[in-house]
């Protein structure tokens, strides 16, 4: 069936760091080419209301455990 055969996700969420006054402190730039060399790619940020990023969202076809 047509349907079994989609692709599944899975998800992943980083934080970048902040620093006191709530904005980006670091560049998140090593974690990121982690998450690229593991298969993940970025898809969305979540931001804060007054601006700034909350959450960076990957992405990555997930690996079935239970074959199927």
């Amino acid at each position: 069936m047509p349907e079994s055969e989609a692709t599944r996700w899975e998800y992943e969420t980083l934080r970048p760091p902040r620093d006191e006054t709530r904005k980006e402190a670091d560049d998140p730039k090593a974690e990121l080419n982690r998450l690229g060399s593991d298969g993940w790619e970025l898809v969305e940020t979540i931001e804060y209301e007054g601006g700034g990023t909350k959450y960076l969202v990957f992405k990555r076809p997930a690996h079935s455990s239970d074959g199927a």
